[in-house]
């Protein structure tokens, strides 16, 4: 595993052995189109994300954010198009999905946690599996994790014991203790209690703040204005718009994201 500071060549990700100078942008995807049948759910996307990049995505339902953020993490395959993850072509046959997620996280509205496994193990079991690390070395990040973010007394807890909220930063902290370059977060509040919403957006807010590259799929429009380096307005499988917060959330130029965000106004939800 790469640390932080080191980005991953093509080796991290195809286990061969050719030099590889490491590229600047975490994500370059250049008109990537996805189908579902007869379905096309983007339609030649293009977007870069740079190091430390906080890029919020928003939009209606519908509009591709999410099954963009699943062809980032190789749980789709384009159909069209390129994605480059730090440099590295994800089309090539080469590219391992396994060694990919290694290194970009990915956390989802369901909580996905293993109901049969306490806290502990939840976050402990993808570092010991898949990175090798040893137990006790696991366990003692992993307790370290679950203290920054309020859950160190929940450790011994199993998931049908915990609220919403608590179940959430758990997923967070499972995904972020794989120490991933690059953290998708998928409507990550959508199926929580409007009271539980404030704790999960504090742990995004402080893993913004300490250089973590995120991209969010997400509905809450005051948050992704206030941590976002980049905002994408997607409609249709497109990205209409795309900016700075101030940018897109003052001045939006395109017709559609005008319309959506006064919507959004008119609901008392901007």
């Amino acid at each position: 595993m790469s640390d932080s500071t080191t980005p991953p060549t093509s080796d991290d990700l195809t286990n061969t052995s050719s030099e590889v100078c490491p590229q600047p942008l975490v994500v370059d995807a250049h008109d990537v189109i996805k189908r579902f049948g007869e379905r096309e759910v983007l339609r030649s996307v293009t977007l870069h994300v740079a190091p430390h990049d906080v890029v919020s995505l928003i939009g209606a339902s519908g509009s591709g954010k999410s099954t963009l953020l699943r062809c980032l993490n190789l749980l789709e395959r384009i159909d069209g198009g390129r994605i480059s993850l730090f440099g590295q072509d994800l089309a090539d046959p080469d590219v391992r999905g396994e060694l990919v997620r290694r290194h970009v996280g990915i956390v989802f509205q369901a909580f996905n946690l293993f109901p049969h496994k306490n806290v502990l193990d939840n976050v402990t079991l993808g570092p010991t599996k898949a990175l090798q690390v040893d137990r006790k070395v696991a366990e003692e990040k992993a307790m370290d994790l679950l203290s920054r973010f309020g859950l160190k007394d929940k450790a011994a807890e199993y998931p049908d014991r915990l609220s919403g909220g608590q179940q959430q930063r758990v997923a967070i902290v499972r995904a972020i203790a794989m120490e991933p370059e690059l953290l998708l977060l998928d409507e990550i509040t959508s199926a929580l209690d409007p009271e539980l919403v404030a704790e999960v957006l504090d742990v995004v807010r402080e893993l913004a703040q300490g250089g973590m590259t995120m991209l969010l799929a997400t509905h809450e429009m005051n948050f992704a204005r206030d941590v976002s380096t980049k905002v994408c307005f997607l409609a249709d499988g497109e990205i209409a718009e795309m900016g700075t917060p101030a940018q897109i959330f003052t001045a939006p130029q395109d017709p559609r994201t005008q319309q959506f965000l006064r919507s959004l106004t008119a609901a008392g939800r901007l």
